[in-house]
């Protein structure tokens, strides 16, 4: 299958930092990819090179087939990128930086394509208006209408939905996986893991940069080990005896992480010792989220 992105032991260094360490990762064409890792773990940093915005100390990336830095014309032409800061020319409206964005790719009369942008993009509305009096949602829906200006066949999405509300992600991926069944490659690094669990075919897990974890996304969620517990109290106390396998709380219950099933009639039984009465239990499936804090552990 051909690759949509090939980056061959790539490296980056920032002074005394290493951004990227020699990072190897073929992405194929029509493939919905996610690239998940904590801040700081060379992420931004493998986009930026991608996208021509740096150039690495070492190894090579290409965009379809297309050298970043020896052919960096046609490797930018075929990548749209969406980043993950609010940049936008105050001066503009919506339709004007569309237009001005297709020109930046020699792109004429692309009217009706920016129209179909903004229409899908449930821009209308805003579409004459400047780009300063945009919420901070709609202006990220406006970077994402620049990405795609000039059609390119490898988009990718730098925390696309970070501030965004509901309504508006829902829509924005219901455009996005049109693309992708068009057969654009989308590349995604979000904070929402649930988001890339359910959009994703294949992750890669980046810490420190260098990559850690890589498969389908089924494979890595079979690969998590343990279970996990939802428990409500009555008294919403944990037993002293319990603590080392508290896993925080959620909407006013307790999560355990244990190392196996076997150990839910441990917790059971030290619960009766310690007359806490278990009001729900819910034994609860992996996800990736469990799967992203173990191996951010184990590396």
């Amino acid at each position: 299958m051909a690759h949509a992105i090939e980056v061959q032991q790539a490296s980056k260094r920032y002074g005394r930092v290493q951004a990227l360490d020699r990072v190897d990762l073929n992405i194929a064409q029509g493939e919905f990819f996610g690239l998940l890792g904590p801040n700081g773990a060379g992420k931004t940093t493998l986009i930026s090179l991608l996208a021509g915005l740096a150039r690495a100390d070492s190894g090579s990336l290409k965009v379809m087939g297309h050298d970043v830095t020896r052919d960096y014309r046609r490797a930018r032409r075929a990548l749209g990128v969406v980043p993950q800061e609010l940049v936008f020319d105050p001066f503009f409206s919506v339709r004007e930086t569309l237009r001005l964005q297709s020109g930046y790719f020699g792109l004429r009369h692309n009217e009706a394509w920016v129209d179909e942008i903004i229409q899908r993009l449930d821009l209308e509305d805003k579409a004459d208006s400047n780009m300063r009096s945009l919420s901070g949602g709609m202006k990220r829906r406006v970077l994402v209408g620049q990405a795609l200006v000039h059609r390119p066949p490898v988009i990718i999405l730098d925390e696309p939905t970070a501030g965004v509300d509901v309504e508006l992600r829902q829509g924005l991926w219901k455009f996005i996986r049109e693309l992708n069944s068009a057969g654009h490659t989308i590349v995604l690094t979000t904070h929402y893991l649930e988001e890339a669990e359910a959009l994703c075919a294949r992750i890669a897990m980046l810490k420190q940069g260098r990559i850690v974890a890589l498969d389908t996304t089924r494979n890595l969620l079979q690969h998590v080990s343990g279970a996990r517990l939802r428990l409500r109290l009555e008294p919403d106390e944990l037993p002293p005896t319990l603590e080392h396998y508290s896993a925080g709380t959620k909407d006013g219950s307790r999560i355990l992480q244990l190392p196996d099933c076997a150990s839910v009639e441990e917790v059971l039984a030290r619960l009766r010792e310690s007359h806490v009465h278990v009001q729900e239990l819910e034994v609860m499936q992996a996800d990736l989220e469990d799967v992203f804090v173990q191996m951010m552990r184990r590396h």
